[in-house]
């Protein structure tokens, strides 16, 4: 495991640094089938065709792409903190799950009714412990099927939806595949839809955890950009990271030599908290990144950094500020050493009510 910012920084950016696991005996973070033994999505590809994929979509998930959707996001913020019975409210349940499955079907063009369904299969599918490896298996099949369909329904019926941006997505001609289209939306639904409900949720953890800095950001509404760069880096991904297969030796910053075929976990998490990266790292501040500093790697870094990393922002950045703008009074409902949180990777409270008044 790499802890420290930069030979995390060099593992990722490493062109030897391979995410293909799919090998026979190699390690893996649960036991059973998982998304490392998932062949050709761009999260487990290396080399060429993932070079190719990437400069067919880097288009479709650009700054201007994802602000396309921000009044779609901030409206259906606001609906769901209309729609509020009483002053009691569950995060999870009544906001950052069902706001990250309404964005995602309207980014994908995807009837609202159907988030349900591709939620379960990617709960099971992610589920660190508490799903069978058969069960995982059945969610993934089932969660194709869905996916394969989609895209026939948009080559059918063109609109204007991120599935059609992709369909049409191309690099000096060279088109994605119908394979290759449905592996992105498998990408972007697994862990793009759980990780932004992931990181709502745990954002607002974070700031009832420091109630002066939640009241720090609601007496100055611009520093959300700031503040979520920052639950990003103390809090984001909610996941240790990824693991890497190293195909030739790699001389770490630190001074520590990799051999070839070694397997590394890079700990995107302990280097956001690299006191040599960013000082007083256990301090949560919502200022850090409003002055110049390092860049956190919660989207991770090199050439697997996160496509929907603008989308990413942009949702958390409009859930905190309708939830903190309608809730001036907010504070949890429940003593936050009483939060149970859920075994997935993507690790989060499993209820997190607060008061709205």
């Amino acid at each position: 495991m790499a802890v420290r910012y930069d030979d995390v920084r060099a593992l990722l950016a490493c062109p030897h640094s391979s995410r293909d696991l799919t090998a026979p005996g190699l390690p893996r973070m649960v036991t059973g089938f998982s998304a490392d033994d998932v062949p050709g999505v761009l999260i487990t590809m290396h080399g060429a065709d993932h070079e190719r994929q990437r400069r067919i979509l880097q288009r479709a998930f650009t700054v201007n792409a994802a602000e396309r959707w921000r009044p779609q996001c901030r409206e259906i913020a606001h609906e769901l903190l209309d729609g509020v019975d009483g002053s009691v409210i569950d995060i999870v349940a009544d906001y950052a799950l069902p706001l990250s499955a309404r964005m995602i079907c309207q980014v994908l063009g995807v009837p609202a009714s159907d988030w349900a369904r591709f939620h379960n299969w990617t709960a099971a599918f992610l589920s660190a412990t508490a799903e069978s490896a058969e069960t995982r298996i059945e969610a993934f099949v089932a969660f194709r099927s869905y996916l394969e369909h989609l895209v026939a329904a948009h080559r059918n019926t063109p609109g204007h939806d991120l599935v059609d941006d992709l369909i049409r997505a191309q690099d000096e001609g060279d088109r994605l595949s119908q394979n290759e289209l449905v592996n992105v939306l498998f990408v972007l639904i697994a862990a793009g839809h759980e990780s932004a409900s992931t990181m709502i949720t745990r954002g607002v953890y974070r700031l009832l955890l420091h109630p002066e800095q939640c009241r720090t950001l609601q007496a100055t509404p611009a520093l959300v950009r700031s503040a979520v760069e920052e639950i990003l880096r103390y809090d984001g991904p909610g996941a240790p990271g990824l693991l890497r297969l190293l195909t030739e030796k790699l001389d770490l910053p630190s001074g520590a030599t990799v051999a070839a075929g070694t397997v590394v976990l890079p700990n995107i998490n302990a280097a956001n908290h690299d006191p040599d990266a960013f000082p007083e790292p256990q301090r949560f501040d919502i200022r850090r990144f409003a002055a110049a500093t390092r860049p956190h790697l919660a989207f991770g870094h090199g050439a697997h950094f996160c496509l929907g990393a603008n989308l990413a922002r942009m949702e958390l950045q409009e859930a905190l500020s309708a939830l903190l703008l309608r809730a001036p009074g907010l504070r949890p409902a429940l003593s936050l050493d009483d939060v149970r949180w859920t075994t997935q990777l993507f690790h989060q409270p499993l209820r997190l009510p607060v008061i709205l008044a």
